[in-house]
This record gives C-alpha cells, sequence and structure tokens, in this order.
C-alpha cells in the first residue's frame, strides 16, 4: 500500500492515534513490533495556533519513530490550515485529519466525529489542510454521526474529491463510541466503490489475527489500523504479521513482558519525566499482564506506585516460577 509515495508494503498494521496512549515512548516499542506505520497523539489546531507548550510537544518524534504521521483536529479551517504548516514544519510523512474521535470533550468543540453533522465544514477543513502542505494528507473518520446517518460512502467520495492521499474508517458511529460491534460492511463498500482510488484503512476491534486476516479477505482493505488492542500489547503487530506469515507464533513469556514493559517505563520516563510517564503507564499495565494467573495483586500495586525504583523492585522481584501464561 501507497500513501502518496510512502510504500508501507503488503497488508500492513498501523497504529492508531490514541490521546495520553500514542506518545513517543510506545511509539518506539509498537515500531519494534513491526508496526508498518504510527501517529502522533491528536494535536489541537488551537493549541498549535497559539503556541501552547503541550500541543508543541506532541509534534516532537524521533527519527527511528518513522514513519509518522502527525494527527490534528478543529473545527474551523483557518485553524487547521495553519496547524497543518507547523505540523509539515515537524517533518513527519504524513498529516492526518481527525475526524473520528467521539468523546465529549472534543466533539462539544465542533471537532473531531462532530464533522459528521456538518459535511460541508468537513470538507472546507479538508481542502484548507491539503492546500497548506506538500505532504500526503490523510482523514480519519467514522461510519457516520449516528445510525441514521451512515452516510460514509458519500463522504468518502468528497473527501477523496479534496485531494487527501487515504482515508481510515473506523466501524461505528459517533453515537456508538467505543461500543457494541465495529460494523465493517460499510467500510467494505467504501473501499469497493469503484471511484475510489485511494488506499482505505479499516480500524475497529482488530485484536487478533483471524480478525486481521479476515477483513483483509472479506473487505479488502489496503490496511489495518489497530487500536485499544495494543494499549499495553505492543508485540499485537509481530503476533499478527507472523499469524499472516504463517511464522510460529510469538507468545511473550513473564520475563519478555516484564523487559518490554520496564523498557517502556524507562523511554517515557526520559521523555516526559517520572512523575508523569508513571502516571500514564498505569494505562498499559493490564495489558502487558493478560492472561497471567494469579497477577491481580500485583497489577493492584503497580498503578499505587510513585516511583521507577519502586516498579522495577516490584517487577524484577516477582517469585521465580511465577505466571505460567495461559493462553487466551
Amino acid at each position: 500500500m501507497k500513501i502518496g509515495q510512502l510504500d508501507l508494503g503488503e497488508f500492513p498494521l498501523l497504529l492508531a492515534p490514541l490521546e495520553d496512549i500514542t506518545d513517543s515512548a510506545f511509539r518506539v516499542i509498537c515500531r519494534e513490533f513491526g508496526a508498518a506505520m504510527v501517529y502522533t497523539e491528536f494535536i489541537s489546531s488551537e493549541g498549535l495556533v497559539r503556541d501552547a507548550r503541550k500541543s508543541n510537544e506532541k509534534l516532537l518524534f524521533e527519527e527511528y519513530e518513522r514513519p509518522i504521521g502527525i494527527q490534528i483536529f478543529g473545527s474551523e479551517p483557518e485553524a487547521m490550515r495553519l496547524a497543518a504548516i507547523r505540523a509539515t514544519e515537524a517533518m513527519p510523512e504524513v498529516i492526518d485529519i481527525n475526524f473520528g474521535c467521539p468523546v465529549r470533550k472534543v466533539a462539544m468543540k465542533g471537532a473531531g466525529a462532530a464533522l459528521l453533522s456538518d459535511v460541508p465544514r468537513m470538507i472546507k477543513i479538508t481542502e484548507a489542510v491539503v492546500k497548506a502542505t506538500n505532504l500526503p494528507v490523510t482523514v480519519k473518520t467514522r461510519l457516520g454521526w449516528d445510525e441514521k446517518t451512515k452516510n460514509i460512502v458519500d463522504i468518502a467520495e468528497r473527501l477523496q474529491d479534496t485531494g487527501i492521499a487515504a482515508i481510515t474508517i473506523h466501524g461505528r458511529t459517533r453515537a456508538q463510541l467505543y461500543s457494541g460491534i465495529a460494523d465493517w460492511t460499510l467500510i467494505g463498500e467504501v473501499k469497493n466503490n469503484p471511484r475510489m482510488h485511494i488506499p482505505v484503512i479499516g480500524n475497529g476491534d482488530i485484536d487478533s489475527p483471524e480478525k486481521t486476516m479476515a477483513v483483509f479477505e472479506k473487505f479488502g482493505v489496503d490496511a489495518v489500523m489497530i487500536g485499544r488492542a495494543a494499549i499495553g500489547n505492543p508485540w499485537i503487530f509481530k503476533e499478527i504479521a507472523d499469524a499472516m506469515q504463517n511464522r510460529e507464533d510469538f507468545v511473550p513469556s513473564l520475563c519478555e513482558r516484564v523487559e518490554i514493559c520496564l523498557r517502556h517505563l524507562h523511554l517515557a520516563i526520559e521523555k516526559k519525566g517520572e512523575y508523569k510517564a508513571i502516571v500514564e503507564m498505569r494505562r498499559h499495565y493490564a495489558g502487558y499482564f493478560r492472561g497471567i494467573p494469579d497477577f491481580k495483586k500485583y497489577r493492584l500495586q503497580l498503578v499505587t506506585l510513585k516511583t521507577r525504583q519502586e516498579i522495577v523492585d516490584l517487577l524484577s522481584g516477582l517469585p521465580s516460577g511465577f505466571g505460567r501464561i495461559v493462553p487466551e
């Protein structure tokens, strides 16, 4: 699959942009496990226009994270145009527009998935961003605002006409948030629409090799984007790739999980300081140690510890032979 001139190979697996999750440390780990491309956390266009520190920090990435997309969101075409210029200066491979975030604090500002209820504004924003940068522009969105407005087939055509290089579609409406089961049928309709000539990337509920292979085969998508299933589980990219290429399954041992988790922690502390890194790492522990019997008491301790050394001591001091992994 190509996004512009960027060749991501056949059947690529991409890491979805997730707020407070896909920071630089986590992106590094996911790239090491085979994510074909990663994305920043979503960045407010208004924050970039105001030169806000937090927004500027999200633009930063390391060379070894490439290829990377910077995702921006906002409700005003001019602010998004200026944000695209700022994002271009950071020199990522791709500028991505967030038309899919359903959370209230974004949607209530008329941004993210809220623009599914104002398609003309969505198109104006996309046109402004495409004209503002020489980089490929992609869009991430949803099926529609609610069950009565699943108009993604038409929206995808109109977005393509603005000059975007690819579209990612999450198989839920904004009204669903993350409830229910992702519907890939309309994603398949977009991909198989004879008017569509840009790559179509599918997203939603991908958490196993079996589901990944099924959506590639049944719906013909060009790539799959993995979001929540990667939290605390960065090796999912290797697990899926190995299965798709008939290689031996990768099932990390407890020792390997501890090693990966601590490397993630150390990278996060290096980039954002001990306190913030430790608080944000708490979102990952359930994933890192899922499937390990009797680990709950240790996980409950992990989310209360306040220093790196305490976490290192706990994970490094697990009893010998503890934690035989039970296949799920």
